[in-house]
């Protein structure tokens, strides 16, 4: 405590920060770490792990899970959002929802976007005596999504399936050593880089440097890099933005997304009465308590297990400046309700029941706004439930690579579903 005090009071008389992150002077190692450079100056830190397959390695079918998407979106001047999905109707048969129906049930919604009051009403039982009448109204904005996608089963000897692994503010690609270890032991070829300012990348001393649209780019880099055929994301909490944006960027590419304690579907913008506006100085003097807060909010037990899994993931090991830099960058307002009804690929949400940052309620309204989803809640998890519940996420995880949907056509059953 004494030395982060002394520290912060440098920082002030200085103007330096003490604890700046810096590359590693090794390019290359056996392990897979290596350092990329995603522009002049700019470092990565990244974990690629390749289990090397023989030649004519066995390779996904092409002719099963092929969904038809088609849904209209329909924007109204009074905030109003509308989804009718008239394509496919995907039959889950190994996941469920949190309530045990399907992703894609036939209840009838009616949502506001961020800027509305209310959550997702179910039009289907209107109150009143009879169905209630609506009032013909200009949309300010539609939007068609019609397409084809072929949803297939991702295994470990397939040769064209890498797996990316995209972490959230204050940890590393260490919070993610369960889940790399378990793929890449199945045969996977897995991804997985530290984001700028975080575990041991380049660290530039300046806030623009931390944008949501400069480590997008970055991202974008990496997976430009690693990129195969079927690609597969998966982020944790800040993390799950960098994924929505690249499933959006590369449809064709991005076979499925899995989203961890990510949040619900609104656009990113930062707080203006947070504790993270403070000075660089002040937030350095109180590191101490802020990582302490973050293993109360972070995990659903602080005892030493968890004390010893934040030091070994390197979560919240980062810089008074990155902290408050990345905090103040998180600013997308792309992001929002329509930009997640866009998406055409298969997402899973995890939820850790314990989660102080993310309210279950977000989770479940992602679950609501997307095309093909599935939400899985962990009763013993926190924000960080991959490293609490490991075999949980991991298991889950590997159901939904498996996964392959047994598309039923709308025309086959009653009306077009909508949402």
């Amino acid at each position: 405590m004494f030395t982060s005090i002394t520290d912060g009071l440098l920082c002030c008389l200085m103007g330096k920060t003490p604890n700046a992150v810096g590359p590693l002077e090794s390019v290359e190692s056996s392990d897979g770490f290596s350092f990329v450079e995603v522009k002049p100056g700019r470092v990565l830190r990244v974990k690629h792990l390749a289990p090397a397959h023989p030649p004519g390695a066995e390779d996904a079918p092409q002719t099963a899970g092929v969904v038809r998407c088609k849904r209209r979106i329909t924007v109204y001047r009074n905030g109003q959002m509308v989804i009718e999905n008239l394509g496919d109707a995907v039959r889950a048969d190994i996941l469920h929802c949190q309530n045990g129906s399907e992703a894609n049930g036939t209840m009838e919604l009616e949502v506001s976007d961020a800027a509305g009051t209310g959550a997702a009403t179910p039009s289907a039982n209107p109150p009143g005596p009879g169905p209630a009448k609506r009032r013909r109204r200009k949309p300010k904005k539609v939007v068609n999504v019609d397409c084809t996608k072929f949803i297939t089963s991702c295994k470990g000897t397939h040769g064209d399936v890498v797996l990316f692994f995209i972490h959230g503010v204050g940890g590393s690609l260490d919070i993610w050593k369960e889940q790399l270890d378990f793929f890449a032991k199945l045969g996977y070829e897995v991804v997985a880089p530290d984001l700028a300012g975080h575990g041991c990348s380049s660290a530039p001393q300046i806030a623009a440097a931390y944008t949501f649209y400069a480590l997008a780019e970055d991202m974008r880099a990496v997976f430009k890099r690693y990129a195969r055929k079927r690609n597969i994301l998966i982020g944790h909490s800040y993390g799950v933005s960098f994924c929505t944006f690249l499933a959006h960027e590369y449809p064709d590419l991005v076979h499925k997304v899995i989203m961890i304690n990510g949040g619900g579907p609104t656009a990113l913008e930062p707080s203006l009465c947070s504790i993270f506006n403070m000075p660089t100085c002040v937030l350095r003097c109180l590191s101490p308590c802020l990582a302490w807060s973050f293993l109360k909010a972070g995990f659903a037990r602080q005892g030493a297990k968890e004390k010893q899994l934040l030091k070994e993931g390197n979560a919240f090991n980062v810089s008074s400046f990155v902290l408050r830099a990345m905090m103040s960058g998180q600013y997308w307002p792309e992001g929002d309700e329509v930009y997640h009804a866009e998406l055409t690929v298969p997402v899973l949400l995890v939820h850790g029941m314990h989660d102080k940052f993310v309210p279950v309620e977000e989770d479940q309204r992602m679950a609501e706004i997307l095309l093909i989803a599935f939400l899985k809640v962990i009763d013993e998890g926190s924000h960080m439930v991959m490293m609490e519940c490991p075999e949980t996420v991991n298991t889950l995880l590997h159901e939904f690579l498996l996964w392959e949907p047994e598309a039923v056509p709308a025309a086959d059953g009653t009306e077009a579903e909508k949402k």
